[in-house]
């Protein structure tokens, strides 16, 4: 009898796991819809205004100066952003771009340049301390439903790190959003910006390509210097986008396979009891046969 109770009290703790798990599947599965319908808005938007930078580059002078796009003549100090999440429980996420954060560390620090941290979500931040990095940005408690704003104070911090010469180059590390199955770690290097954002592309064949005067006021080179941190912002913005619906969908696909495992669990559970139960009965049968035949 004392198996047949620790087998129904495993069963019942499963089952009660499973029921947990699959709650926080749909909610996962609520959040990735509502961060893909996001990122869907975002595109077009981005989109144009690449365009946009790319016409007004036409009409700005080549000695026109812009601090976002200015190579550093030497390559002391690199910013890596690191984008983690701020929960847990989203199988290989989080521990994905910490890896790739670190292996970047280490390519540098050989290269016998200086690292510095920028992290976001509270996931990397306590990781990354407790591995004993110093951290000179963190960001926290953005990552499940990050606003514009976000991005905007993030890119403005990173902007007045790289024109004051506080950092030389900046690299995004992030998870690009596939598919809620497979997100893809991603080593972006937003700053400075290379010379292919203002350097149009020649239009396919058979595309009508939009001509006319056009009057630039204050200027071009102003318009653009005024679009460049736009498009920093917008870079970030997207992937802090890109990061949530993978986040989102890495816990979906974790806590299905949580909620599988359980189920798998609870039916071997259940086979073990019928068989405990069977014994049982069994055993007492044999007793009472016995205990006949001796009274016989």
């Amino acid at each position: 009898m004392a198996k047949l109770k620790d087998i129904s009290r495993r069963i019942g703790s499963v089952t009660n796991t499973r029921k947990t798990t699959k709650a926080m599947e749909m909610v996962a599965g609520a959040r990735l819809r509502r961060a893909q319908s996001r990122i869907e808005a975002l595109r077009p938007y981005a989109e144009r205004m690449f365009e946009l930078m790319q016409e007004v580059a036409k009409h700005a002078n080549e000695g026109d100066q812009f601090p976002l796009m200015e190579v550093h003549d030497e390559i002391r100090r690199v910013g890596i952003v690191m984008l983690t999440g701020d929960r847990g429980l989203a199988g290989g996420f989080n521990s994905n771009i910490i890896r790739q954060g670190l292996l970047l560390h280490d390519a540098l620090v050989a290269e016998g340049k200086e690292v510095v941290w920028i992290v976001i979500g509270k996931k990397g931040v306590g990781t990354m301390r407790f591995r004993g990095f110093g951290v000179k940005e963190s960001i926290q408690g953005i990552t499940d439903r990050p606003k514009y704003t976000d991005a905007e104070d993030i890119a403005h911090r990173i902007a007045t790190l790289y024109m004051s010469h506080d950092l030389d180059k900046v690299h995004l590390v992030y998870n690009h959003f596939k598919s809620p199955v497979e997100q893809i770690v991603t080593d972006q290097v937003i700053l400075p910006l290379g010379r292919e954002l203002v350097e149009a592309e020649p239009e396919p064949e058979g595309v009508k390509k939009l001509e006319g005067d056009f009057i630039y006021e204050p200027g071009a080179a102003a318009i653009l210097a005024g679009l460049l941190p736009t498009y920093v912002d917008t870079t970030i913005y997207r992937a802090l986008l890109e990061s949530t619906a993978s986040e989102h969908g890495a816990r979906m696909t974790a806590m299905r396979n949580a909620s599988d495992n359980a189920e798998e669990m609870i039916d071997k559970l259940t086979l073990d009891m019928n068989k405990a139960r069977q014994a049982a009965i069994t055993q007492d049968i044999l007793e009472v046969v016995a205990g006949a035949e001796a009274l016989s």
